[in-house]
């Protein structure tokens, strides 16, 4: 099993969708508006995630509120859980050394 570094860094519009993903099951329209990207950007990220096993397409959720067929729905692997939690600590440290020069911490 692939090691969650191997997946670093991440592009800005995967871990966008790792994230959108982390609180549940929703389709891909619903990951493009929290996500704040375009479709040919999602569905290109979406395919690459799913074929890297960092998110699986699943069912519906019981609560959905549409039975449109055409509806995709994704969920975060615990390998896609992971990948996320490393890249965030990737940008903190990131982000501590940017404040470190530049805010003279």
């Amino acid at each position: 099993m692939p090691s969650a570094q191997d997946f670093l860094p991440l592009q800005a519009a995967a871990f966008h969708i790792l994230v959108a993903l982390a609180e549940g099951t929703r389709h891909g329209y619903a990951v493009m508006k929290e996500a704040g990207l375009n479709p040919g950007t999602l569905y290109t990220t979406i395919k690459r995630l799913l074929e890297d096993e960092l998110i699986r397409e699943t069912r519906p959720p019981a609560d959905a509120d549409s039975n449109d067929e055409r509806r995709r729905y994704y969920a975060i692997t615990p390998l896609g859980r992971r990948v996320a939690r490393a890249e965030l600590e990737r940008l903190q440290g990131v982000i501590d050394q940017a404040a470190r020069k530049l805010c003279d911490v």
